[in-house]
């Protein structure tokens, strides 16, 4: 009697253990309500990896509140873990691998510096999930500038690369300096010949547009609508598929330029996560894209909805890559 007691606490335990965990290894509501909906994810981490402030610190903890606010997650954590241009992030989300409560919040500029900071891990090890917003680069230059359009900086730069100083807001390999390497092969001119002088952020950058530091910029547009507006800075040109909107400039395709480049942000999980937590965290992450509080989101920060998941996400990432890799190897920072 004894044994068959013991036999019977066991099964009692085991199915206790059984609903305890129902929620998954990795602690995400699998539960449901009357109508049987699944119940919201628990337990997830976005890591941004840079510091507070940035436009991925920005996008992370704007899908963290819709995704909140939705009810689509509960508690969602956003935490920093910077260095070394992304790539200190990048290294722990390759090296959890398996853990489906743990996302982070990227980019073109990560996929930079895992080249230029020689990483050992690669976005492309990393389990994508969803691209979520696009920004289109743009040429600006101040209101004192001989270069009135496209045309005239091109012909200008042409003549001469290395006496025309083009300036950026980020590091080698970042999407500031990739946006006029990629415009330098694109209307005929040795990358390795362009003087880039790079800039610590858009703060940095402004006062050297502005005070006639350079012969042009590469930047996003964003951060310097308050002075293209009042007319301190001129866009002669922005590299997105359609014009930007609020941007009195052609784009480069218009311009008779073969290029299109976009800055852009997306989300990623560790390798060898679960099937169920992969299915499990783009679903979320489509619940987030068409609810009202992410389209509030995008108009807020000005993003263009770039909303692509799972496989074609994969293959962008793995294109966007080989894209980097092949510009960054041409001017020896690979």
């Amino acid at each position: 009697m004894r044994q068959i007691r013991a036999l019977r606490v066991a099964a009692v335990a085991a199915g206790i253990a059984l609903i305890a965990t129902g929620c998954g290894a990795t602690g995400k509501s699998t539960g449901s309500d009357s109508t049987g909906a699944a119940g919201p994810i628990t337990g997830l981490q976005i890591m941004v990896p840079n510091t507070p402030g940035g436009g991925y610190d920005t996008t992370a903890r704007a899908a963290a509140k819709v995704l909140d606010d939705e009810k689509i997650s509960t508690n969602t954590e956003v935490f920093n873990l910077a260095g070394a241009g992304g790539t200190v992030g990048l290294a722990r989300i390759v090296n959890e691998k398996g853990n489906g409560d743990l996302t982070m919040l990227m980019g073109l500029g990560v996929v930079g510096a895992s080249y230029t900071n020689k990483s050992e891990s690669k976005l492309t090890e990393t389990t994508p999930l969803a691209k979520l917003i696009e920004e289109p680069g743009a040429i600006m230059v101040s209101k004192d500038s001989p270069y009135k359009t496209i045309d005239d900086l091109v012909t200008a730069w042409k003549a001469n690369p290395a006496s025309i100083a083009v300036g950026g807001g980020s590091s080698p390999g970042g999407p500031d300096h990739l946006l006029p390497m990629q415009l330098a092969g694109a209307v005929g001119i040795d990358a390795t010949k362009v003087n880039f002088v790079s800039y610590d952020g858009g703060g940095d950058l402004l006062p050297a547009i502005l005070g006639n530091k350079l012969g042009f910029a590469a930047s996003g547009a964003g951060e310097y609508l308050q002075q293209i507006k009042s007319g301190e800075v001129r866009v002669l040109a922005t590299s997105g598929e359609n014009r930007l909107e609020g941007v009195d400039a052609p784009t480069l395709k218009e311009s008779n330029i073969d290029l299109v480049f976009t800055n852009w942000r997306g989300i990623v999980a560790p390798p060898g996560i679960s099937e169920d937590d992969k299915k499990s965290l783009i679903a979320a992450l489509e619940k987030m894209h068409a609810s009202a509080g992410w389209k509030e989101a995008l108009k807020t920060h000005s993003w263009t909805d770039a909303f692509v998941t799972g496989d074609e996400f994969q293959t962008f990432l793995t294109d966007q890559d080989k894209r980097v890799a092949d510009v960054l190897t041409k001017l020896g920072l690979a």
